[in-house]
């Protein structure tokens, strides 16, 4: 260097210039972490799908499988991973009837400036559920009949259970539809709740559900609405608090999930469910065409894409998937159908409560299927006839059921026992219930949501939503 002057550096080959150097990049995992928390954190269903996973791993080293500890341990470390999942179920029941009650009163009541359109969307939605419902038993039942996973079942290690007395192991004889009409009646009075508060402590969502629109029907054919005003606010604060209390339990919703799946693998283990692939599988693929069915439905009558309705319910379908209860879903269904499918908070309060009580197609898949598969794991023939009226029977059961786990369980054994079906091929369907509860939940749960989008089509009130958020 001469005079004391600076060196010069590199100099670039294309401008001449002296070359800048580069700074180097540097990955900081802390802050990839943070990041991925955020987004974590962001977003509910990636939160469950993670429980989800997290779960069936944990309940496989639990399980028989795996054998990471003893059964005694694994059953009481299953109960206390259980814990969240039972805290979250026990705060939605605590609320679930004041939130029932007061969304299908609001949801009536919102609907008194136009009741000639609110009787045209109950009707439809009436239509929709029968006919889903039937179409669903049938192919439940079709498929049973057409792959027979029951003659592929090895009788020989199972002992026979007796479920309750009485001339069980007969085959079917005389007419199943002797006596069927003299009861119809007591049926149809025994629909009408005599004592509302009765129903609500003793968890009958059916009573109270009916109660509810009998109380909002009345509220819409009042010719002194401004009699009714402290009524609405009583209700709509009802409606408040209860979706506080919601909310709250919606923290609880990855740990619900990772516990209550893990103890349903630890109890089971996967070789259990292995064993009846074959009437697993046909369940499944009975549920995957009714899921398929539905997002049609969803394309051809509610106007949005199968691909863009399935991002829209996939979170509820998860939660529906890991608590097997569509009551418990319920809250987060109202917030999916306002929010991602844009129907009307109005047609939403109304319809979703009333679909997670009646709107039962999976579970009336699932028990037609089950009632052929327990009568061919007996050997028993059903004729069409029985058939018939398997399905007609489950359809009107499935529709009453409430949205809880196990309660479709109860139906199936009774139906059985009814039709004088032997029961011992039901400690099949005992055993992989739960996990088949859960699929047939989501399915339940993905078809309100569409008889929601579907039927908010037919007004106006969708339009101006779109319009709103566009």
């Amino acid at each position: 260097m001469q005079g004391g002057g600076r060196a010069r550096g590199p100099t670039s080959a294309i401008t001449g210039g002296p070359m800048t150097e580069q700074p180097v990049k540097r990955i900081h995992y802390r802050s990839l972490a943070n990041r991925a928390e955020a987004w974590l954190k962001a977003r509910l269903w990636a939160q469950v799908l993670a429980g989800l996973m997290l779960g069936v791993l944990t309940g496989i080293a639990l399980g028989p499988d795996v054998g990471l500890v003893g059964e005694d341990l694994a059953e009481t470390l299953g109960e206390w991973l259980a814990l969240p999942g039972q805290i979250f179920l026990a705060l939605i029941k605590m609320v679930l009837m004041p939130l029932v009650a007061s969304s299908i009163v609001l949801g009536l009541a919102a609907g008194a400036a136009d009741p000639a359109k609110l009787r045209a969307v109950g009707a439809k939605f009436a239509l929709f559920v029968i006919a889903t419902t039937v179409a669903a038993a049938t192919l439940g039942a079709g498929l049973a009949l057409l792959f027979r996973p029951g003659q592929l079942v090895d009788l020989s290690p199972v002992p026979v259970p007796r479920l309750a007395p009485g001339p069980a192991d007969t085959a079917l004889d005389g007419d199943p539809f002797e006596g069927l009409a003299g009861e119809v009646p007591g049926l149809l009075v025994g629909l009408v709740p005599q004592n509302p508060l009765a129903a609500a402590v003793g968890n009958e969502m059916l009573a109270v559900v009916i109660f509810s629109i009998f109380l909002g029907l009345a509220y819409v054919a009042s010719p002194n609405k401004h009699k009714l005003v402290p009524l609405v606010g009583v209700l709509e604060a009802l409606l408040e608090v209860s979706m506080t209390v919601v909310k709250w339990a919606m923290y609880l919703t990855p740990y619900a999930v990772f516990g209550l799946t893990a103890q349903l693998l630890a109890r089971l283990g996967v070789q259990s469910l292995l064993a009846l692939a074959a009437y697993v599988g046909t369940v499944l693929a009975g549920l995957a065409i009714l899921l398929a069915l539905y997002l049609v439905l969803a394309a051809v009558f509610g106007r949005i894409s199968p691909l863009r309705m399935q991002r829209a319910i996939g979170e509820a379908q998860l939660l529906a998937f890991s608590t097997s209860s569509s009551a418990a879903v319920m809250p987060l269904s109202i917030e999916t159908a306002v929010e991602r499918l844009r129907v009307p908070s109005s047609v939403a309060s109304f319809l979703i409560p009333l679909a997670a009580t009646v709107n039962m197609a999976g579970t009336a898949l699932y028990q037609a299927a089950a009632v052929v598969f327990v009568a061919q794991v007996a050997g028993v023939a059903l004729a069409i006839p029985e058939i018939t009226f398997i399905v007609v029977t489950l359809v009107a059961a499935s529709i009453g059921a409430p949205g809880a786990p196990g309660v479709s369980i109860a139906i199936l054994s009774s139906l059985i026992l009814s039709f004088g079906i032997p029961e011992y091929g039901l400690v099949f369907v005992l055993g992989v219930d739960r996990f088949l509860d859960m699929a047939r939940t989501a399915v339940n749960v993905t078809g309100d949501l569409t008889a929601a989008r579907i039927l908010s089509r037919d007004g106006e009130e969708l339009d101006v939503e779109q319009a709103r958020h566009s």
